[in-house]
């Protein structure tokens, strides 16, 4: 089948982040069936850019903030005239749309969203934060489609929106799973996952707010008056000097490891004896399926929006009420003693990159272009 064009992913740059990681793993499955594709950022730069798959082409806008890319953006459309566009984030897909209708091009534009945007601008009270919905109410209107990464995110977005329900459709984020259950045999040299030690329980992501790690801490405390355990926290953030005051305060702050920022963290998710997905709110989650992906069983609060559609309620893993330590600490003691726990990898091959390349194909290029 003759392919109509390339196709563009425009984001502002390869810096840690969800979105980017999500970007690049759609570029680099769409190089791989054969398909031209430009990734197109405002600053080429950013710790994901090694990630890139060489047969990606990589388009430096040479900005330095998304909005001042904007006639940037519009010449690339207008020069390269790509056959689509998928653009992530909410006000870097306000910037997508304007440069297009600058441009005049026919390229179709698919907007993604991977935040709940009732929950992002609750969280942020500034001016920009109280203007962007309304700007995103014109804009979006303007684009072919819009995608959001999980039901609840699709839902939200609507409904912020005042769009119809049927107006977003959900696309899942791919997830590198084949390639995480290689990392996760990796070796680890740690003298808490030696034969005979006590479970370890694992969280990984930012320390920021939304992840809501002092409330898994909060838990790992009172299940240490009952059950010998210990918990590994990886990531960095601007939590770090909250969560090291309440391991210090902890009578069991010698079992708490902040492990900081792992380049393979999937290994010591392999080996913990659960994963603990502790957030306030999510877009979907790709943690909570990088876990599972990895063999380890997993416990989420019911946070909106993903972990419910990733574990079908309860079904690959139990759920728990948002800040609620004392569920959470149930919820980990009842999942130790599960002899016969769910065939997780199974339920993470769901999320593979494969089908996710599939999905976002029939909505950027609706004429068989996924085919291919």
């Amino acid at each position: 089948m003759r392919i109509p064009g390339k196709i563009a992913l425009f984001i502002p740059s390869l810096h840690g982040g969800g979105a980017e990681r999500v970007i690049v793993s759609l570029a680099n499955g769409i190089a791989r069936r054969g398909i031209p594709v430009d990734l197109v950022l405002v600053k080429d730069a950013g710790i994901y850019r090694s990630h890139v798959d060489p047969k990606v082409r990589v388009v430096d806008l040479k900005g330095k903030r998304v909005l001042t890319s904007l006639f940037a953006l519009a010449g690339y459309l207008r020069r390269e005239r790509p056959a689509a566009m998928l653009s992530a984030m909410n006000y870097v897909n306000v910037v997508a749309v304007w440069a297009r209708v600058l441009s005049r091009s026919k390229t179709r534009l698919v907007l993604s969203e991977h935040a709940n945007l009732s929950q992002a601008m609750a969280d942020n009270a500034g001016l920009i934060s109280k203007a962007l919905p309304w700007l995103m109410a014109i804009s979006y209107r303007k684009a072919d489609a819009i995608v959001a990464v999980s039901d609840g995110v699709a839902e939200d977005l609507a409904a912020t929106l005042g769009y119809p329900r049927n107006a977003v459709t959900t696309r899942h984020n791919p997830i590198e799973t084949d390639e995480l259950a290689i990392k996760s045999r990796v070796a680890l040299d740690h003298p808490w996952f030696a034969e005979g030690e006590p479970p370890v329980i694992i969280g990984v992501g930012r320390l920021s707010k939304e992840k809501d790690f002092p409330t898994l801490i909060k838990a790992f405390n009172q299940l240490r008056t009952t059950t010998p355990a210990r918990l590994v926290i990886l990531g960095e953030g601007g939590e770090r000097p909250l969560l090291e005051s309440l391991k210090a305060a902890s009578p069991y702050g010698a079992d708490i490891l902040l492990g900081g920022f792992q380049d393979n963290p999937y290994n010591w998710m392999h080996r913990a004896s659960v994963f603990v997905l502790s957030s306030r709110w999510e877009g979907f989650g790709n943690v909570l399926v990088e876990a599972m992906a990895c063999g380890t069983p997993v416990i989420s609060t019911a946070c909106p929006s993903g972990p419910e559609e990733i574990l079908e309620q309860g079904r690959w893993g139990r759920l728990v009420p948002v800040g609620d330590a004392g569920a959470l600490a149930s919820a980990i003691t009842q999942t130790f003693a599960n002899a016969s726990p769910p065939d997780v990898e199974k339920r993470a091959a769901a999320f593979g990159v494969t089908h996710a390349v599939d999905a976002y194909l029939n909505v950027l290029a609706p004429k068989r272009l996924a085919s291919i």
